[in-house]
């Protein structure tokens, strides 16, 4: 059965399972004359607790490792959570579905009963039949220490993706039937009140039903916690990192599953509720897409930047529209004003669209970029869309900066001498109007980070002009606003000519795929000029870098920040460097090389271990991110990457003065890869930045070119020719193993994910996955089989990557193809269907190679000043906001409307001028100090009834519950920003006529494809 698994022979693996299923007499065919559609392999299950009890642990033997204790405590876990989720499943049927079902209840509709626990039946059984396998493994833990090869067995079922998929799929449509239930059925409340209260832990419906949506994303906590307690020889070591894939793989399609019955269910909730006959029609066409959707707060200010009012919204952002619908909830007369849980519970929304508005006409605008169409506006109109205050305050800051600095100047023309007039005091006024200016541009920047501004057309005016309005929203979160700019810009992205299509599908008759489902092609431009032809694209690398120049919104529809560096190979080598830092990437400079360059490796900065290397790190000269640059010549050069700045720090040679083909470093130690089959391995000292230059060791492969490095945790896996030799960092020990049988196929590019590494040759179109701990082939995928327009018999695997759960392989006939793959600790098996991309490259793919940077953390932060004490405070529209300097910390009650504005007190670093020569020109300074309103924005999440789905998508996934709060909200604020480059001759459109295909086929050209921005812990 491992076998089966491990070579992904799903025929194999459920005859197997079928075999096994065969010999246990209690196990009888389902019936299927049921309803609903039942699955060909389903089987009832009748478990006899006498014949098969639940599983127990024996007691703990002696002279255990701590290992071992820990792996039996994660096992008395596993047994725990199942025998606990059985019995849930067990309440729900027995006490819940039973009573409903009985002929004499009429409590319920059966139809009905029948929808709201839809398949949990076949749930309960199917983990029935885990529990007798757990049983057994558990009886013989101590001899065998084996449980991931029955997870893989046991989960692996297509059954249990289909009962569990149908389940997860209805949830809603339960929680809807419960909440209509509670609210014209007062004797089905009752019911369910009385269940809670008799049941022990007093535990609802919806707490027993949502169980099944957390259980698998349980399994697989429970997994990672054992896997890390399981040594890398232990034989249960695979199984459990198999098992830990195949968990992965099935959350990951329950959840899609389940995105795309949401994304339906409310685009056809949508389309009921409009009237107009033309959106009624885009939205049922098959054409749309859900992108994203959710409840904001519309909100109206005045000409004063008071708030005239708010209210919700519901947004839906289609590929090509966005709608705004008022939603309207229904509670039942009936109900109203009782205190019970049927006034909390609402019939489902209804909507009721306020506009639509073409995507490619809607534009996210910052706060003060339409400072001059407000001032337009002020004119026109008493009441306009839109916060212009902050930044009409910042205006007028700056002119009263001007006026003092022209009042300095008056003021060093006096012939008295005095006290507080001087050049000293009205050179502190600037200084402090300065400061001023910096906190009300820092107080705009806040006010933008939960404010969505969005300028949609509006019906044309009198003579026919077009109008734009400007609409507010206010998001929960700086997060939740990045993530609107993002799929906003990628919607707009998704509908240019050379992404409809974008990518096709083998696995689906090649159908093309939905734009917003697959990367997006963000652009393409040449690398080298014309004058450079003859160079030949080689490899690139992404040096990261944060941009303070970037506003919030640029930042979240920008390419990933920093700095790509391309090489070329000819003659005379040279390294271009892109700025990323803009929205299309632009050549910023060019580097010359002395010799062809032939491979380049990013050295992120590395934080010291120990305080003795903190010591000597704080006492070194700052070097930052280095590049080092393998040329022709045999010498590696090292560079620093501060910006464009490029100075040499180093230069390394090699004993055998052979061409740097590959490099690769790994904890303190630099690894090249050389023509002659061996790799020189340069040594840092502890506490140094840069390799030390007679610390060069040659380690032998073979009489081939070393064809590539990878870095695995403390160890490199280095090919020459067929072989892969395993070279440890600190001791330099060698193992080898065979990765093809044809030693005519070297091992040219190789890439790792999780516990598995995937290789291609230099000769056929199949890549072989690998196991890292015991070195077995695992899988073999021929990739030429997933792409219609690839010649067979001529394809061979030109570059490797992998990113974000997707594998990508660029091919020599210039074709790109994605394979999804698990992304946690487990094997990076190719188990759903794969990708290749319409655009494409007139030659082979030189290289891919991934962006990646991590958005500044002030821009997710909330700070105090981002309080909406704007929108709570809608009446005080005349109140001026106060500004202390750095010294005052005191805050007050803001003035009533009744009051004038409060006095400044103009000071920067003066706070006296006792110390000053001259007279005091005025006996009565302004005493006291002016103090900011408290200020704090609360974004507490809405508490729905009782039965109310969240739409946090980490209800669905797997992970860990997200806190939320300001401390759950920082630990999920890292937002990540990637894109994937790809090098090769020109650009081509595939499926199109020969004249429109290929744009310049002996061009140099990237291609960059963006994904959407990515949130994690």
């Amino acid at each position: 059965m491992m076998k089966a698994a491990r070579n992904g022979t799903k025929d194999s693996l459920e005859k197997t399972k079928l075999a096994m299923i065969r010999k246990v007499s209690f196990l009888q065919r389902k019936d299927s004359a049921g309803e609903g559609k039942d699955d060909a392999g389903y089987m009832d299950v009748s478990v006899y607790e006498l014949r098969h009890p639940p599983p127990q642990l024996c007691p703990m033997p002696e002279g255990l490792s701590s290992q071992q204790v820990v792996r039996r405590l994660i096992l008395s876990s596993i047994v725990q959570s199942e025998s606990s989720y059985l019995d849930s499943l067990k309440r729900i049927l027995q006490e819940y579905q039973k009573p409903l079902l009985e002929p004499q209840s009429c409590i319920l509709n059966p139809k009905k009963v029948r929808q709201i626990f839809y398949r949990l039946q076949e749930i309960h059984q199917c983990h029935s039949m885990f529990q007798i396998a757990l049983a057994s493994r558990v009886a013989e833990w101590d001899h065998s220490e084996r449980i991931g090869d029955l997870f893989v067995a046991s989960f692996s079922k297509s059954m249990v993706l289909n009962v569990y998929s149908d389940y997860i799929n209805n949830f809603t449509n339960a929680m809807a039937l419960i909440k209509k239930a509670c609210m014209s059925k007062p004797v089905f409340l009752d019911f369910l009140k009385k269940k809670q209260a008799s049941s022990p832990d007093r535990i609802t419906l919806y707490g027993l039903m949502v169980k099944p949506i957390q259980r698998f994303p349980q399994f697989i906590l429970l997994l990672q916690d054992m896997l890390k307690n399981t040594p890398k020889s232990h034989t249960d070591r695979l199984p459990l990192q198999l098992a830990l894939t195949e968990l992965e793989t099935l959350a990951e399609k329950l959840n899609e599953q389940k995105r795309l019955a949401d994304q339906e269910a409310e685009i056809q909730q949508l389309a009921h509720s409009v009237g107009d006959r033309s959106l009624h029609k885009l939205l049922n066409s098959e054409q749309r897409q859900l992108i994203q959707c959710e409840l904001l707060t519309e909100i109206v200010y005045g000409d004063k930047g008071q708030v005239l009012k708010s209210k919700e919204r519901k947004v839906f952002l289609l590929n090509d529209t966005l709608i705004c619908a008022n939603v309207n909830l229904k509670i039942c007369s009936s109900t109203r004003g009782s205190p019970d849980i049927s006034s909390l519970v609402l019939v489902g929304p209804k909507y009721m669209v306020k506009w639509c508005a073409p995507l490619l006409q809607t534009q996210v605008v910052e706060v003060g970029q339409d400072s001059l169409q407000s001032r337009t506006a002020r004119r026109q109109s008493k009441v306009f869309l839109g916060p212009p205050r902050l930044y009409q305050e910042l205006e007028e800051l700056q002119h009263d900066l001007a006026v003092v600095e022209e009042v300095s100047l008056l003021v060093g023309t006096l012939n008295g001498t005095y006290q507080n007039l001087n050049t000293t005091v009205s050179q502190d006024w600037c200084l402090a109007l300065q400061r001023l200016i910096r906190l009300k541009e820092e107080e705009i920047q806040n006010a933008n980070k939960c404010r969505l501004r969005l300028s949609v057309p509006g019906k044309p005016d009198k003579s026919g002009r077009p109008v734009s309005i400007m609409v507010v929203f206010n998001t929960p979160s700086p997060i939740c606003k990045i993530s609107w700019v993002n799929r906003l810009h990628l919607a707009k992205i998704a509908q240019r000519q050379e992404n409809t299509p974008g990518w096709e599908c083998a696995a689906e008759d090649w159908k093309t795929k939905a734009p917003f489902s697959c990367p997006l092609l963000t652009c393409k431009l040449p690398v080298f000029s014309s004058k450079t032809q003859t160079l030949k694209l080689e490899a690139a690398l992404h040096s990261p870098s944060q941009s303070n120049l970037l506003g919030f919104c640029t930042a979240s529809t920008s390419l990933p920040q920093g700095y790509l560096w391309v090489r070329g190979t000819s003659n005379h080598g040279q390294v271009d460097i892109f700025s990323l830092n803009r929205a299309t990437p632009r050549l910023v400079k060019t580097v010359p090389m002395r010799a062809p360059v032939l491979c380049l490796e990013y050295v992120k900065e590395l934080c010291p271990s120990t305080e003795k290397e903190a010591k000597k790190a704080h006492t070194a000269a700052k070097i930052g991110n280095i590049i080092c640059v393998g040329l022709q010549d045999s010498s590696i050069h090292v560079f620093s990457s501060v910006d464009t700045a490029v100075q040499c720090l180093l230069t390394l040679v090699n004993l055998d003065s052979c061409p740097v083909l590959c490099l690769k470093h790994s904890l303190s130690f630099l690894f090249a890869g050389l023509a002659s089959g061996k790799v020189a391995v340069y040594h840092r000292r502890t506490g140094e930045r840069l390799w030390d230059v007679d610390s060069c060791k040659l380690v032998s492969l073979g009489s081939e070119p070393v064809g590539s490095l990878l870095t695995l945790e403390d160890a490199v896996w280095a090919s020459c020719a067929n072989q892969v030799t395993v070279i440890q960092g600190s001791s330099l020990h060698t193992q080898s193993f065979e990765a093809h049988s044809d030693p005519g196929c070297s091992v040219s590019h190789m890439v790792r994910s999780g516990g598995g590494v995937w290789m291609a040759f230099t000769d056929g179109s199949s890549i072989h996955l690998f196991h890292t701990e015991t070195l077995e082939p695992l899988q073999e995928v021929n990739v030429s089989t997933h792409a219609a327009h690839l010649t067979p018999g001529q394809v061979y695997v030109s570059s490797l990557l992998i990113c974000q759960g997707l594998l990508w392989v660029g091919t020599s006939q210039g074709i790109i193809l994605t394979f999804p793959v698990p992304t946690l600790e487990g094997i990076p098996k190719i188990t759903g269907k794969g990708m290749s991309s319409l655009n494409a490259h007139c030659g082979p793919v030189d290289f891919l190679v991934s962006t990646s940077s991590t958005l500044a953390s002030d821009l997710l932060r909330r700070d105090s000043i981002l309080n909406g004490s704007e929108e709570s405070k809608a009446d005080d529209g005349g109140v001026h906001r106060l500004e202390q300097s750095s010294y005052h910390q005191d805050t007050e009650v803001p003035p009533s409307r009744e009051e004038k504005p409060k006095r400044l007190l103009l000071q920067y670093r003066l706070h006296s001028t006792c110390q000053l020569p001259g007279k005091l020109l005025s006996a009565q300074p302004e005493q006291g100090n002016p103090r900011a309103p408290t200020d704090s924005l609360e974004h507490s999440p809405e508490d729905g009834s009782i039965y109310e789905v969240s739409e946090d998508p980490d209800v669905w996934v797997r992970g860990r519950p997200v806190e939320l709060g300001k401390e759950g909200e920082a630990r999920r604020s890292k937002v990540t920003s990637t894109a994937i480059v790809s090098g090769g001759r020109g650009h081509r459109r595939i499926g199109q006529t020969t004249a429109d295909t290929c744009s310049d086929s002996t061009e140099n050209t990237l291609l960059v494809w963006q994904l959407p921005l990515t949130l994690s812990q």
